[in-house]
């Protein structure tokens, strides 16, 4: 088995939280749980994604807020929050108020664009400035510099028996360097790159020109070395791959069964771009940690990177992630030459 150039160095799972409208507090107890669990485990992160008008976390702030109180030490992260639903000062003050309450543990990652199905949501969302917001990169710059306490105000000091702050409060000092950009493009990690963010890759790529290569790894290692290329860490810029990896070393012969059916039903997508944007998709990795390992070591992007957010499946049970999340931190971090946090 070839060995990879920078062993890993932080293990991270993601998870979509998916809840029964019926029952939600349900979901979301699952998965503070299971977040408790990484913890318990040695995982060094956590990672929640972001879901608006569907069944899963609309509020990973929320959520990771709570999760704050339940652990003492993994770090807690959003894969992404879509700041087109967001304004970036109201968002700055919840990040930094989480950051304070975990003590420094947030990993707040985003990305921009319109909303998803805009159309549909705009009048709801933005009914007298939905014509005139900005979707562009500029909102993740005005987060950034809410963030890292550039004044919001032209006005400081006391107007009566209130005192008042030019700059966002609770100001969080190292909460600035732990901003992640979700990027699946070029231009994105260029950009995350030149604004000294961190680079979250996943199991997504944009194909780009259809005479260009087509192969996933290849491309997302362009990615990973565009965003170093220009950000000011060079080749120490930190970059997290979020491929979908199901270790099965523990897995009952049932759930070996369900977990190969999940991945092959997904795997048709992989064979080729997808839609107008040329969305390329990483094939589902199966199987036992030594195999996976394997795999992993094989992967051009994975050897170029030291940390990961292993993301798990949409739609199983919760059972199912404990024995996913164990045998990760159990067999398949150790033969990827990670060691568990104390």
């Amino acid at each position: 088995m070839p060995s990879t150039p920078r062993p890993l160095r932080k293990l991270g799972f993601l998870t979509i939280g998916l809840f029964d409208a019926a029952d939600p507090a349900r979901g979301h107890a699952s998965t503070l749980e299971i977040i408790e669990l990484g913890e318990r485990l040695g995982f060094d992160s956590a990672w929640v994604r972001h879901r608006h008008l569907q069944y899963g976390i609309s509020s990973p702030v929320a959520v990771l807020a709570a999760a704050s109180q339940r652990t003492h030490r993994i770090e807690l992260g959003t894969a992404v929050i879509p700041l087109g639903w967001e304004n970036p000062l109201r968002l700055a003050e919840d990040l930094a108020t989480v950051d304070i309450l975990s003590g420094g543990r947030l990993n707040p990652g985003v990305s921009v664009g319109p909303p998803m199905h805009f159309e549909q949501v705009k009048e709801a969302l933005y009914p007298d400035t939905a014509d005139t917001e900005d979707f562009t990169y500029e909102r993740v710059r005005r987060l950034l510099d809410l963030v890292r306490g550039t004044p919001a105000t032209g006005f400081s000091g006391v107007e009566g028996f209130e005192v008042f702050s030019d700059v966002v409060q609770p100001h969080s000092p190292g909460l600035g360097g732990r901003l992640w950009y979700g990027g699946a493009g070029p231009g994105s990690a260029r950009w995350a790159g030149e604004h000294a963010m961190n680079f979250l890759t996943s199991s997504v790529v944009k194909a780009g020109d259809p005479e260009g290569p087509q192969d996933f790894a290849e491309i997302q290692l362009s990615h990973i070395r565009a965003f170093r290329a220009r950000h000011p860490d060079g080749d120490a810029a930190r970059v997290s791959q979020g491929l979908v990896v199901i270790p099965t070393d523990s897995a009952s012969p049932a759930q070996r069964a369900r977990y190969e059916e999940y991945a092959a039903k997904r795997l048709p997508r992989t064979a080729s771009p997808q839609g107008p944007a040329r969305l390329l998709f990483a094939p589902d990795l199966v199987g036992t940690s030594d195999e996976l390992a394997e795999r992993l070591h094989a992967h051009a992007a994975f050897r170029e990177i030291d940390e990961v957010a292993f993301a798990l499946p949409f739609t199983f049970e919760h059972e199912d992630y404990v024995q996913i999340l164990t045998d990760m931190a159990t067999k398949l971090g150790p033969a990827l030459g990670w060691r568990p946090a104390g």
